[in-house]
């Protein structure tokens, strides 16, 4: 008897370790269905998740892990309460799913009534009141989310901004972003995808035709993977826009379409595909998903999504709480009796406890309210791929995958991986194999159509500067272009409305990729193109006929001195002459005795008479002297001074005379643009929209208003419509053409009629322009610095600058002087030989007269007085005196001289 009930004993406790090895733990999973898919996404990850967790028992050893799936249609709140009433009967330790609002609202208040948990992975407003106390929600917390997306934003440093939400939980994870112009100076515009209408496309025509670039989708991967397909049918799939998808899943979508296009394309990844266990994990995934039914369009076949690894992540929660609750067991509840768990409040907060490295990263849940607010979220954006090239039509493509170029965290925010931050991709990489459209214009020698007897097509039509260096650029970068000629044959500017033509605006409408050409970077311009650094540097100046030769004429001798040097001389000789003379008056010893025998006569005489003093001068300024020499100290200083003065005036006059005897002066009725600007005799005007008529426009100096006052009055004849019209306008007509200094030195080398009047008046140069936010101009940028350093851009513009050349004026050998030279001197000194021989009359024809009115005073008074001394009977030794005194020149009664 004893034996049978000990027997009883080891078999009953034999049972106990039975049942305790094999314990059965149930969970539930409530799930909706669509129409266009038999299980849904979170259903299989559901499954996937428990069998793997039954098939490594390191996790839960002692644990076998059973499901009970109910399936419910979409909308139905009453038939998901039903469901979960008759899963809580079977006794399940916690509840999965719904995922629309609606009946997760019904199943929420059944699971905090009997006090069963409730796990959420999909987004879910959460309650104002916070009575949810058995809700758990694996999917990050939406206000996280939020400034993250502002985060990315202010990274990209965005200033313009569309928002395109899907329904209306999109503008409550936009708050922060909304609220974000007031502190970050970012202009958004809102709009919403018509609801139950995947047709984007009269939204996307819009978004084009306003010019957004930038623009933020908020909608499910279901939306997203339509709106690709329509952004692309719509032309918007290029390197100039840039699209940003908050949903979770946009790694998950096939790029096949879009993988060879530039498209800049940014989004978030929860999943951590770094983690080997993670990539493990996914790809038992798709290979089970392979082997079923295939998956919804617009995915990659067998990719899991997001949803799915937050389900997978949260049935490991359950079994990792699980495995810390001891001796808990899972009763049947009815939902009528209002009966909760009485283990259902201490699974809860092992729940919360729990922690999990799983596939969408470390999971750590709020205590408070059952939220998910610590997490990482990668950044990833769609980069060339460098390595993995493609064979596409015979040639390597580049193809494009998702790089990850950040991490943000909801607590440190976002911090550059360290790959991204020392990434130096080729600068080829963006650009290989890639044709891009070149709008440029004629111009010599810029763009000039190619001369051949043979009908030319594509590129091979244009030869030039710029396509030598387009071309250069093509072998560095490696892209291939095809050269379109501007429509309207401008350069750009903007009219009063504020509308751009020429090569700028069609850079603005995208009809271009490039504008290779003489196109000047400005401020206006800038503000709508982006430019490269310059491949050439010049200015403004002027264009104008090379001045007529003139000879030097018979009185160029005078020339080396100007007509107030002339006249300041003469005064300069007359007032010393005048000075000297003053002063040889004044002083004692310019005063001498003519009769130095006779030291007691009373007669003296000055040397520096008036006229004498004049002698001095001119021929101390004639570097000839006289036989005049001052006496006293104080005429010597002025003869001194006077020497100097005449030594420097002479050395200087000697200086320029050979320059001015054999040299042919260029008299240019201009010499600068304030030249220009003082007179209306010479008309001129530059390119009508260019970027020269712009500087003019624009300035602020009074000089270059007047001058664009004076254009903008004659705008008809002014301004021209291209160089070409310009140049022969300034040929035939009395015309003056503003222009840049390198289209100057070009003309002036190939025609010796025109030349350069003046400087630069501005310093500017030539950049390759592209559309705002393009990808090419840091890289044509760098490509055309190493030109640079290379030397490649000197010896272009060598080549195209070269012209035969015009002769060069200083290079003239002096020639023989002729009449034409120095005919003057002669005519001078037949001047003053024929005025000496008229001085000479002059002076014969006075002493003549003279003469004559002595000899008649002598007879008049001879008469007088021999009829007084024939009165007197005067003796004869009277009339031998007066014979003496006549015969001596002096008259009767003279005492002295």
């Amino acid at each position: 008897m004893e034996d049978r009930k000990r027997l009883f004993f080891y078999l009953l406790l034999a049972a106990q370790l039975c049942l305790s090895s094999t314990q059965v733990l149930r969970i539930g999973g409530i799930f909706e269905t669509r129409e266009s898919e038999l299980v849904s996404m979170d259903e299989l990850a559901f499954k996937f998740a428990v069998n793997n967790i039954n098939r490594n028992k390191s996790l839960m050893p002692n644990t076998t892990l059973t499901y009970d799936i109910q399936r419910i249609n979409l909308f139905d709140g009453f038939e998901a309460s039903r469901r979960v009433c008759d899963q809580l009967a079977l006794g399940v330790v916690a509840v999965f799913g719904p995922s629309h609002s609606s009946s997760v609202s019904a199943v929420q208040s059944i699971c905090n009534a009997l006090e069963v948990p409730h796990i959420q992975t999909r987004w879910k407003h959460p309650s104002v009141d916070n009575k949810d106390t058995f809700f758990i929600n694996l999917y990050p917390e939406y206000t996280a989310i939020a400034r993250a997306i502002l985060d990315v934003v202010t990274f990209f440093k965005w200033r313009k901004l569309t928002v395109v939400y899907e329904d209306s939980t999109g503008l409550m994870r936009m708050q922060e972003l909304i609220k974000a112009p007031a502190k970050f100076n970012l202009k958004i515009k809102i709009r919403q995808l018509t609801p139950g209408n995947q047709d984007a496309r009269p939204l996307l025509k819009e978004l084009k035709k306003d010019k957004e670039f930038f623009i933020l989708f908020d909608c499910s991967y279901h939306m997203a993977s339509e709106l690709l397909k329509q952004l692309s049918s719509m032309g918007m799939m290029t390197e100039y826009y840039h699209f940003f998808f908050t949903t979770l899943d946009l790694f998950a979508l096939d790029l096949e379409p879009y993988r060879y296009s530039g498209v800049n394309m940014t989004g978030f990844r929860l999943l951590n595909v770094d983690d080997p266990w993670v990539a493990s994990t996914m790809d038992k995934w798709a290979m089970e998903r392979l082997q079923g039914p295939k998956q919804e369009s617009g995915l990659m076949d067998g990719i899991m999504t997001t949803d799915a690894a937050l389900m997978y992540d949260a049935v490991f929660m359950v079994a990792v709480a699980s495995q810390r609750a001891t001796q808990m067991t899972v009763s049947s509840l009815q939902c009528h009796r209002h009966k909760p768990w009485r283990f259902g409040p201490r699974f809860m907060n092992l729940f919360k406890e729990a922690q999990w490295d799983g596939l969408t990263g470390h999971i750590v849940l709020n205590k408070t309210d059952g939220l998910r607010r610590d997490f990482d979220l990668d950044i990833i954006s769609l980069k060339e791929d460098g390595t993995a090239r493609g064979v596409v039509e015979g040639g390597s493509r580049l193809t494009k995958r998702w790089i990850k170029i950040a991490v943000w965290n909801s607590y440190r925010g976002m911090n550059l991986t360290e790959k991204s931050s020392r990434e130096n991709n080729n600068v080829t990489d963006s650009l290989a194999n890639r044709t891009l459209i070149v709008t440029t214009i004629l111009e010599n020698p810029y763009v000039m159509q190619r001369k051949s007897e043979k009908e030319l097509i594509g590129n091979d039509r244009f030869e030039g500067y710029c396509l030598d260096l387009l071309k250069e650029l093509s072998n560095i970068l490696g892209f291939t272009y095809e050269v379109r000629l501007v429509a309207d044959g401008k350069y750009g500017a903007q009219n009063d409305k504020g509308e751009w033509n020429g090569m700028v605006r069609e850079l603005i409408d995208h009809v271009a990729d490039l504008a290779v050409a003489p196109l000047t970077i400005t401020y206006v311009r800038e503000k709508s193109i982006d430019f490269s650094k310059p491949f050439m540097t010049l200015g403004i100046s002027i264009l104008y006929r090379k001045p007529n030769g003139t000879n030097p004429g018979v009185f160029s001798f005078l020339n080396p001195l100007s007509p107030d040097i002339w006249m300041y001389v003469l005064l300069a000789c007359t007032g010393v002459s005048c000075v000297l003379f003053v002063i040889a008056r004044f002083t004692p010893y310019e005063w001498y005795n003519p009769h130095p025998c006779n030291p007691s006569s009373t007669l003296i005489q000055n040397n520096f008479t008036l006229l004498n003093s004049f002698w001095f001068g001119v021929g101390a300024l004639m570097r000839q002297g006289s036989e005049l020499m001052p006496k006293a100290l104080s005429t010597r200083i002025v003869g001194g001074i006077w020497w100097f003065f005449t030594l420097i005036i002479i050395s200087s006059y000697t200086a320029n005379l050979a320059a001015f005897l054999t040299v042919e002066r260029m008299d240019a009725p201009i010499d600068s643009a304030d030249d220009l600007a003082k007179q209306t005799r010479i008309e001129y005007g530059a390119v009508r929209d260019g970027s020269t008529m712009t500087f003019f426009k624009k300035s602020k100096i009074s000089t270059y208003e007047k001058m664009w006052a004076f254009m903008s009055s004659r705008k008809n004849t002014a301004l021209v419509k291209n160089n070409r019209e310009g140049i022969t306008r300034v040929l035939t007509t009395d015309y003056a053409m503003l222009m840049e200094s390198t289209s100057i030195e070009y003309i002036s080398q190939r025609n010796c009629n025109l030349t350069q009047i003046g400087g630069l008046i501005d310093s500017k140069g030539y950049g390759v322009g592209t559309p705002i936010g393009s990808p090419y101009r840091d890289k044509v940028t760098i490509a055309i610095l190493q030109l640079q350093e290379e030397g490649k851009l000197h010896m272009m513009k060598e080549k195209w600058w070269r012209g035969n050349g015009c002769p060069e004026e200083d290079n003239k050998e002096a020639n023989a002087l002729g009449v034409e030279n120095i005919g003057g001197i002669f005519i001078v000194l037949a001047a003053g030989l024929v005025l000496s021989v008229f001085v000479a009359i002059g002076e014969f024809i006075y002493k003549a007269r003279r003469n004559a009115d002595i000899e008649e005073a002598f007879c008049f008074f001879y008469g007088v007085q021999s009829r007084q001394f024939q009165r007197r009977g005067s003796n004869s030794s009277s009339g031998t005196s007066l014979s003496t005194d006549l015969e001596s020149g002096r008259l009767l009664g003279d005492d002295t001289e």
